[in-house]
Order: structure tokens, then C-alpha cells, then sequence
């Protein structure tokens, strides 16, 4: 019977297989023998995307490099034997709710991530430190090969202080802080679908090397934008020579070609724009055919030069030449010749969203397009625009929101409701996964829950936070909040609670729930990962490969993170021959985890046909009995796939 491997992947092997697919960062520039530039490999980035070890040997070219790149690229691609462990007292609706919040070390996570999740996530939006030289950041110090790193990683069950102060005064500033983004993005471009983005806010510190770092990660030509966030419309008076007043938002897209960026709603003042109304009721408004602005003269676009016909009696239009109808050129207001802003094809296709107007003043027809509120089902959106300047976005309301809540002064500036929720409206679909892996107060996820209120929506959010220790002098920790972890979980339980309330009535399936899941060494005993090192007299101890102190639900998820199976589908418990026995998602996987299991028990469960089946080793009484279970199903539901742990 095959075994669970029970660790996250190892991408290194998995990435050469997809060279051109999942690594834009190895495409570079080199000079051609004839002197001119030309998009290249970088093959000893190539060659350190499918190495264990670092590669030395760098050529001159154009990146962005520095001290301990090498070791990042390598920390990402390490795998790690750890485990998620469901956490039933602190979550809110734990058998029914699709939302996670997973508690550890966002590189981690994002690892223990990598098979449930890949290619699932529309949004990723995260708030990092900003590198002020006050802030924390995540200590990755892993310099060393993938092999030792993973033995490492699986031993020593202590994860220690994860969170160190980078200080100005370090001699490798912006390197520790580039280091750590670098393997926490190359994790999370994984996650993205095809049609995903990522959200990164970012100050003046690091946003030029972010975003050189993420032209790297995600390639030039998956740039949406960089907008700028008022965040402070006060200037911070703390700053040198120029009060700063806002923020950066990255945007990326995992492939511009598929990405789905959606516009803001319409204010009020744009809704009255639309001041006719057609027969059914639907609200419309007339906008000239002729092109303004640039790119509007006939030269321009000469196949945009056409006459429309008109006829004078009753103003019907045609493209096709009719004999004694008006002819209606593309004149500018100066006389000069124009251009239409559809072709010829799309005039006739559409013909009828064309209407003509006797212009009185002029004493001649013009043509105009019937230009509706409505798009594709629901009220159109406009682009949103490169500068936020809304008081809505201020680092303050953030701060009053959070306080509302917990009615405490538990997080300093965090990031304001209405940001993410329009975050969310740009990038997320009714149905999509939004994933936050510096969650702090958890914004994100209240933003998720306020859309789903508002337009009826089945967003999910996933958050991931350190447990990073509150100081005991801070009002966090005077409000009795021991970490940010603990924070965010009780934002999401407030936010959500009063959300609902105020959405009885037309959201009264609102999910408002979390699971939480939190990091921990893997629930198997070090023996399942380096049978080799174990002495003989040592053999009599490790019947059982499995941690005393694990729960059947702690082996279930363990087994989820490494079949791929969603970790937020239902999980519902049976007695079958007197066995617990878990089942996820209905029948996609049923997982035992007790001993003493026999031939009728198993035949009793292959009748119900499950997709997956899964054991202990020690659950069997022999060897026989496991290889008849083998038979059994191969017999009764030969589709079931087998294994154990």
C-alpha cells in the first residue's frame, strides 16, 4: 500500500518541468554579437531554479541582485515536514464555514499551501512590513542545502523567534527585507491562477526594489500598476525635507493576457449621465459616433472615414449607399475631416445601437451611439483610476475602525475597510479565493465579508499570521491580546457579527466563519522521514510513527494538505463496525485512524465507494490483514485510491 509522503512539495523538481510557464525572472537581456540587446535565458538563475544547493557563478547582466538572493530562492524551494492543526475552540463555524485562518509562518504556510491551492487563488492582497527600520521582519536564515534544511525543518519541533528588528543600522537593510519578500512572492505566483493578481502595499523604502523584484517574479509584461493611496492627508511632519501623504499599491498580474481587473461602481453624479430612458424602462444616454480627443483626425484612421446614411423623414440609418438619403461625414467642429470610433463592420453590425439627431444649428445629421447603463447583465463600472484620494482610504479610518471594534487601540494604522473592499471589487469574482498571508488585523477578511453582504457574493478569504508577540506595554496587550494573531481572529468575529446583524434580511447565509488551523511539526514521528538513522534498540518505541499528542482530526488534515483536497470542504464523522471514520466533502475522501481494523470493517466502508481511503499503519493487525484491505477494495470499488500514513 503506497504511503502518504506527509511534507510539502519540493518545487525544485517540479519546476523543470514548467521552465517557461512558471519562471519569468529567467528571462533577461545579453548583448548579440552585432551589438545590439536581446531577450535571453539566465541560465545560472535557471540553473539555481533546479538546484539543492547554491549556485555560484554569476554573469554580468541587467537584475536587480544582492547579498543573499541566492539562499531565498533556495528557502522557497526547500520542502518542510510540518503539518496544519485544526483548532476547533477558537474558530467560528468550523463544519460549515469556507473561510481559513491558518496561524505560523507565512513561508510555511504558503508551503504547506502549495498542492491544496495551486492555481486557485484569484486575489492575493498583502500588507508587508514597510522596511522603516522600526518595523519587524520574518528572519529566514537558511543558508544551506535544500537536504539539510528539510531534516532540519522536520526535527526540530521549536520554530523559535521568527520576528527580528531590521534596523537602519544593519550593514544588509534592504537585503534581509528583499530576501524575505523574494521566497514568500515565488511561493505565492504558485497559488495565483492564471487569471489572478496580487495586491502589495508598499511605502517609498522598498517600492522601487519591489518593483523591480516583482517585474523579476512575475515578468515586465504582467505589470498592471502602481497606485497611489492618500493614506495620510495630513503629510507625515516627521519626514525630512517633504511631508509624505500616501502609500503605494503594487499591482501584478500572473498573466495580463487572462486577467479580469473590474471597475468601480457608478457615483451618483455618473449615474445621472445616463438621463434617457428606452421603452422597457432601461436607463441609456447618446454619445457622438465621431471620435475626440486623440487620434481623432481622418489621417489618423482613414478607414474610419465612411459616410452613414440618413434618411431625412424618419431618421433611419444605413451604412450602404441609398439614393436621395443624407450623407454623413465625420466632420470635426472646426470642418475638418474626423473619424468614426467604430469601423465599418461594427456600424453594420450594431446598426442598431445607432441613432441620428438633426443638428438644428448646423442644419445637418449627426450620429450617435446608444450608450447603455447596463453591461453584461449588471450596472456598468468605470476604471478605476491611478490615484486614490478618497478620505475613505486614510490610514486613520483604519485605525477608528479597529477601535470601534474591539473598543481598544489594539493595532496601529491598519489599513481601512473600504480599501480592501475595493481591492476585492477590482479582483475578486462573486465565487473567488482571496488569500492575505500578512493579514494582521485581518482587514481582508472583513473586506471579503462586507462585499458578500452587499451583492450576495461566495468570496472566500484566507489569512495567514504570525503569532507575533504583542508588547506588554502596547494597549493590545493591556486589552488582553497576547499576539496580532489573536487580534485578527477576534476582529472577523466582531466584524462579522455585527455585518450580519445589519444584513438579516438579504444575506441570511452570510459565512462569517473561520477555521482555524494552525502551524505545527508534523504530527509523524521523526522515524517516518529518516527511517536510517534509527538505532535497533530503538525499534521497540516506534511501532506507533505517529506523535502522542495528535488527534485523528490532526492526522485528517495532515492527509488533506498532502492529497491536494481543499481543506475548507465539510467534514462529517460516522461509526462504521464500531470505527470513527471521517468523511470529507461527502465521499471524495474517508480516512480511519483507528486500530484493530478488519476485514469487515473495511468491507463495510469500500460499499460506500469513496474516491480516497486512508490509514494508519498501526491499524492493522498484520501484515496479512493489510494486504486482504488491498484485495477488498480492488473487489468491491476498485476506484477507491488506497493509502496510508
Amino acid at each position: 500500500m503506497e504511503k502518504l509522503k506527509l511534507h510539502s512539495p519540493d518545487l525544485t523538481q517540479e519546476n523543470i518541468a514548467k521552465l517557461a510557464e512558471l519562471f519569468p525572472n529567467c528571462v533577461t537581456e545579453s548583448k548579440a554579437e552585432d551589438g545590439k540587446l536581446k531577450r535571453a535565458i539566465d541560465f545560472d538563475q535557471l540553473r539555481q531554479e533546479l538546484s539543492t544547493a547554491i549556485v555560484e557563478g554569476p554573469q554580468e547582466r541587467y537584475q536587480l541582485n544582492w547579498p543573499g538572493k541566492r539562499e531565498a530562492l533556495l528557502t522557497a524551494n526547500a520542502p518542510i515536514a510540518k503539518t496544519l492543526r485544526p483548532c476547533r475552540e477558537e474558530s467560528v463555524d468550523f463544519d460549515t464555514t469556507q473561510n481559513l485562518y491558518i496561524e505560523g509562518d507565512n513561508l510555511d504556510a504558503l508551503k504547506l499551501l502549495q498542492e491544496t491551492y495551486l492555481n486557485k487563488v484569484k486575489l492575493v492582497y498583502i500588507d508587508p512590513p514597510y522596511n522603516t527600520g522600526k518595523e519587524f521582519i520574518y528572519d529566514d536564515d537558511f543558508n544551506e542545502n535544500s537536504e539539510s534544511y528539510f531534516q532540519r525543518s522536520n526535527q526540530n519541533d521549536e520554530s523559535g523567534n521568527r520576528m527580528v528588528a531590521n534596523t537602519e543600522s544593519n550593514g544588509r537593510f534592504h537585503s534581509d527585507w528583499l530576501s524575505m519578500i523574494y521566497s514568500r512572492l515565488k511561493l505565492a505566483r504558485n497559488l495565483l491562477r492564471d487569471d489572478g493578481v496580487i495586491f502589495i502595499s508598499i511605502d517609498d523604502n522598498e517600492q522601487a526594489n519591489l518593483k523591480r523584484l516583482c517585474d523579476e517574479i512575475f515578468g515586465e509584461d504582467n505589470f498592471i500598476s502602481v497606485t497611489i493611496v492618500q493614506s495620510n492627508p495630513r503629510g507625515r511632519q516627521s519626514d525630512t525635507h517633504v511631508a509624505s501623504v500616501h502609500d503605494y499599491i503594487l499591482i501584478y498580474a500572473k498573466n495580463s493576457s487572462y486577467a479580469n481587473i473590474a471597475g468601480a461602481p457608478l457615483t451618483s453624479e455618473q449615474k445621472a449621465e445616463f438621463d434617457m430612458t428606452d421603452e422597457e424602462g432601461n436607463a441609456y444616454r447618446l454619445l457622438g459616433l465621431r471620435q475626440r480627443g486623440a487620434a481623432s483626425r481622418r489621417e489618423d484612421r482613414p478607414d474610419m472615414y465612411f459616410p452613414i446614411y440618413v434618411d431625412p423623414l424618419n431618421q433611419k440609418i444605413s451604412i450602404d449607399k441609398i439614393e436621395s438619403w443624407a450623407e454623413v461625414y465625420p466632420r470635426k467642429s472646426d470642418g475638418s475631416d474626423g473619424r468614426w470610433m467604430w469601423g465599418k463592420e461594427k456600424c453594420k453590425r450594431d446598426i442598431n445601437l445607432l441613432v441620428s439627431r438633426l443638428i438644428e444649428r448646423r442644419n445637418e445629421f449627426d450620429i450617435f451611439v446608444i450608450d447603455s447603463i447596463d453591461r453584461d447583465g449588471g450596472e456598468r463600472t468605470r476604471k478605476y483610476k491611478s490615484i486614490w484620494d478618497s478620505k475613505l482610504y486614510n490610514n486613520q479610518a483604519g485605525t477608528q475602525e479597529v477601535k470601534f471594534l474591539l473598543k481598544s487601540d489594539a493595532m496601529s494604522f491598519p489599513k481601512p475597510v473600504n480599501l480592501l473592499t475595493d481591492v476585492c471589487r477590482m479582483g475578486l469574482g462573486k465565487n473567488d479565493i482571496a488569500l492575505d498571508f500578512f493579514s494582521g488585523s485581518a482587514t481582508t477578511a472583513h473586506a471579503v465579508i462586507a462585499l458578500n453582504a452587499e451583492d450576495g457574493g461566495k468570496r472566500r478569504n484566507i489569512m495567514v499570521q504570525i503569532p507575533e508577540v504583542c508588547d506588554e506595554k502596547s494597549e493590545a496587550y493591556k486589552a488582553g491580546y497576547k499576539t496580532i494573531a489573536e487580534i485578527g481572529k477576534e476582529r472577523i468575529r466582531r466584524a462579522g457579527k455585527k455585518i450580519r446583524a445589519e444584513n438579516a434580511l438579504t444575506a441570511p447565509d452570510l459565512d462569517i466563519g473561520f477555521r482555524v488551523l494552525k502551524i505545527d511539526s508534523s504530527n509523524m514521528k521523526d522515524v517516518y522521514y529518516s527511517p536510517d538513522a534509527v538505532q535497533q534498540s530503538d525499534l521497540l518505541g516506534l511501532v506507533n510513527n505517529i506523535r502522542e499528542d495528535r488527534t485523528p482530526e490532526d492526522l485528517l488534515f495532515q492527509v488533506l494538505l498532502d492529497w491536494g483536497v481543499d481543506l475548507a470542504l465539510a467534514i462529517t464523522q460516522e461509526t462504521i463496525a464500531g470505527k470513527q471514520v471521517f468523511f470529507v466533502d461527502g465521499n471524495a475522501l474517508a480516512a480511519c485512524f483507528e486500530t484493530g481494523i478488519n476485514e469487515a470493517f473495511v468491507k463495510a466502508l469500500a460499499a460506500r465507494h469513496p474516491l480516497r481511503a486512508v490509514f494508519r499503519d498501526a491499524g492493522f493487525g498484520s501484515d496479512s490483514v493489510k494486504i486482504n484491505i488491498e484485495q477488498i477494495f480492488k473487489l468491491i470499488s476498485p476506484t477507491t485510491e488506497v493509502k496510508s500514513i
